[in-house]
């Protein structure tokens, strides 16, 4: 992938980019191999590899210029704004929606936030694209709500000019920090959630609620997560009861149960939560549960184990406190995404009555050196 904003050493963001990309796959492959040697995992997979460009459908926008001439993208290490309206890891579909949106802070008047002098209005752009129907969310990080009336006033002419908004809202972060979003949000539009869906599994996006950056990518380990539990059963026996912690808007575990199946997902977020439940019912799954709770706490206050636990925990990972109780409650299978490899080692070492019998790399992040790392583990007898 070419990148004239790299070239020109603008954004670095994508700090691998100068290397061939299947060079990166294999500099992550090694690095992973190198993390999890310790526990001599019984079958290592090969990697999944992203699209090269164009595969980036959440777009995170720091807000500088002035209002009559915006800029949407970052302030780089030379505490330059750098303009990423035309970044080659969004699809194209992101350039209209930048250009509307620059027109609409022109009409709006929504002066860009300065952090040294504490003034302006704007902080963020955040920009969603569903995979399933190419709509879009767009949320603007406001200061204050004094420039709210002013936008209620042109939002008709935003979703005359972009049709394929389903989802404008104001999000609240009212502190002098590089804080990205605060916790009130204030619905514009009559509609409140961005429809998904991968593998035929309906997902819904709120503001605030997190979804993987690359859905194309996200369906793949969600299947494969699948596909893993269904090969266990047919193996070793059905599944009776199954938790998904840290759950999200549910995309791990309404891959994985069937009917018939107990689910209870855990997730600190509410409207996270409001959404796994909305897919659940819309699936028809009578014994699926989801719940606003942190993981951590609901695993120490449980007495019983479920048999099969899968955990998709933050990039910090489970911790020892919550790998001690996994290791107490002793459920048989565990399935383990990571999007940090470090901590899942860490983790590792604490889980240490279980045997790592599969990993899998799949490339979120291209041209950096994160990735997402999918393992099923069973423990020991």
């Amino acid at each position: 992938m070419h990148c004239h904003h790299f070239s020109a050493n603008r954004c670095t963001s994508c700090h691998w980019l100068n290397l061939p990309y299947q060079d990166q796959l294999a500099k992550k492959q090694q690095q992973l191999d190198a993390l999890l040697l310790p526990f001599a995992a019984a079958e290592v997979l090969p990697a999944v590899a992203s699209a090269e460009q164009g595969f980036r459908y959440k777009a995170k926008m720091v807000a500088q210029g002035s209002s009559a001439q915006p800029v949407l993208g970052i302030v780089n290490d030379k505490n330059e704004a750098v303009d990423l309206a035309d970044c080659p890891l969004y699809p194209k579909a992101f350039a209209k929606v930048f250009a509307v949106a620059k027109a609409f802070i022109q009409r709006a008047n929504l002066t860009p936030y300065d952090i040294a002098s504490r003034r302006g209005e704007l902080k963020y752009l955040l920009v969603n694209q569903s995979l399933y129907s190419g709509r879009f969310m767009l949320r603007f990080v406001l200061r204050s709500k004094n420039c709210l009336a002013s936008m209620q006033k042109h939002l008709p002419w935003l979703q005359v000019q972009l049709p394929e908004l389903e989802v404008c809202s104001v999000n609240l972060q009212p502190k002098a920090a590089a804080i990205l979003e605060g916790e009130e949000e204030i619905i514009l539009s009559a509609q409140q959630v961005l429809p998904e869906q991968l593998n035929k599994i309906p997902l819904y996006l709120q503001p605030q609620s997190f979804f993987q950056t690359q859905p194309v990518l996200a369906a793949s380990l969600y299947q494969t997560a699948a596909d893993w539990a269904t090969e266990i059963q047919q193996q070793q026996g059905v599944f009776s009861d199954i938790w998904d912690l840290f759950c999200g808007v549910g995309g791990f575990g309404l891959h994985v149960v069937k009917t018939g199946q107990r689910l209870t997902g855990i997730e600190i977020a509410p409207k996270a939560i409001e959404s796994a439940t909305r897919s659940a019912a819309e699936l028809g799954f009578k014994n699926v549960q989801f719940q606003a709770l942190d993981s951590t706490a609901f695993a120490k206050a449980a007495q019983q184990a479920p048999d099969l636990l899968v955990v998709n925990p933050p990039r910090r990972g489970l911790g020892q406190t919550l790998c001690l109780d996994i290791e107490r409650l002793a459920p048989h299978w565990l399935i383990y995404s990571s999007c940090n490899a470090q901590s899942l080692a860490q983790d590792l070492h604490w889980l240490n009555h279980y045997k790592l019998l599969k990993v899998q790399l799949f490339d979120m992040f291209a041209h950096s050196s994160h990735f997402e790392v999918l393992t099923l583990l069973v423990r020991k007898i």
